[in-house]
């Protein structure tokens, strides 16, 4: 029997949340690759669940700045050398000097053998002499664009300077949505697919028994999913929960940089009754919980780039829940809210009118079954048994010459 044709796919978190990563995985997985996701390991990291593919997480002696960087591509690109490879995906700026230098130094021509060459196995939806490339390059984000670049000026133009070597010899790239995709094309011309960041289609089936959180059934739970980092409204939404009249509880399910300092302030203000944390939750558990909820929050601030042009996980998360949804009004998400007609947007952070908003959306109930309706619509759409389609196509043909 032929072996399979292997991909490697690397990224620079502990591979426990990744959704994005997860499902370009699973699309490589069913189109007949033998695939490898490569990431670090944390001191506090938690065990992985069994995946439909292979995991390794290197351990590194630095977890943050410039040396966890340097440490991580270098130790990247050695692994990248020692395994046999038909295909690499590196995600965003800090995955791709490791992946671009070892396929320059494993395929400096850059071409796909001849299929008389190439071993091929029966289960690839296409030929491996279709791929279009050995390295495919995955913009989730406009790296410089980060809130953790704003302001640090040296730090940028390094990246930059990276970026403006690599990039443009890229010959595969994909982007996370049109904006990102638009910003990067006309920086450096490349001609870049869009490959949406949409959640698989996900049943409504799930219990919904708020106790499991130890809520009562009768009280609304405002969710907020994702990254507890600066600049995502957190501070305020929590706040908003000393104006709040409505019966609501605002659950945070995530971890990150201002993690511990938010739960400080929620004691320090006496708001630990209407304010509950969740920390790290697995991918695998994250629908179950946000079946459970009534509104969700993505109200990120206007304050860099790649915020204004973001279209978060948790948005597309909240759509297949069906939970209506509170967002910041920025291009991405505008859009699909206007078009599906699926909740509002935020007027302001300052947190009394936040609170305003949230009980008017929470006790108007014939709106808000009117945007479950419509999310119904919206679900059936922004899904990625629809998306991967395109991720696939953009890797190697289906059919025809590459």
């Amino acid at each position: 029997m032929s072996p399979l044709p292997s991909a490697i796919i690397s990224v620079t978190n502990d591979l426990t949340t990744d959704q994005r990563v997860d499902r370009t995985c699973r699309a490589l997985v069913q189109s007949g690759f033998d695939v490898l996701l490569v990431g670090r390991r944390l001191r506090n990291s938690k065990t992985l669940m069994p995946r439909s593919y292979q995991m390794h997480r290197m351990r590194l002696l630095f977890d943050s700045g410039p040396l966890f960087y340097a440490e991580y591509n270098l130790m990247l690109f050695f692994f990248l050398l020692m395994y046999r490879y038909d295909l690499i995906v590196s995600n965003d700026l800090d995955t791709l000097p490791a992946n671009y230098l070892a396929n320059l130094i494993k395929h400096p021509t850059g071409k796909i053998p001849s299929p008389k060459s190439q071993i091929s196995s029966p289960n690839l939806q296409f030929p491996i002499s279709n791929l279009q490339s050995h390295h495919l390059h995955d913009c989730h984000e406009y790296f410089r664009g980060v809130p953790e670049l704003t302001g640090r000026k040296m730090v940028t133009r390094i990246w930059k300077w990276i970026e403006d070597r690599i990039f443009p010899k890229l010959k595969r790239v994909v982007a996370v949505n049109q904006s990102v995709a638009d910003l990067y094309s006309k920086e450096y011309g490349n001609k870049i697919t869009v490959v949406r960041n949409v959640p698989f289609r996900k049943s409504l089936k799930g219990c919904r028994d708020k106790t499991s959180l130890n809520i009562s059934p009768d009280r609304k739970i405002i969710l907020y999913q994702g990254a507890v980092n600066v600049d995502r409204g957190l501070e305020e939404a929590i706040m908003a929960m000393k104006h709040i009249k409505s019966d609501a509880i605002l659950v945070i399910a995530g971890v990150g940089d201002i993690y511990e300092t938010l739960i400080k302030s929620t004691n320090d203000q006496g708001l630990s009754e209407k304010v509950m944390f969740l920390g790290q939750v697995p991918f695998q558990d994250l629908h179950d919980k946000t079946l459970l909820a009534d509104l969700g929050l993505s109200i990120e601030k206007d304050v860099s780039i790649n915020y204004h042009y973001c279209l978060p996980n948790k948005f597309l998360d909240y759509i297949q829940a069906n939970v209506p949804v509170l967002v910041s009004p920025f291009p991405e998400m505008k859009a699909i809210v206007d078009h599906y007609e699926i909740g509002e947007f935020i007027a302001s952070h300052d947190p009394e009118l936040l609170a305003c908003q949230i009980d008017a959306m929470l006790n108007n109930a014939k709106k808000m079954i009117g945007y479950k309706q419509n999310l119904l619509k919206a679900a059936e759409e922004l899904c990625w048994e629809n998306e991967e389609k395109t991720l696939l196509l953009t890797i190697g043909r289906v059919t025809g010459d590459a």
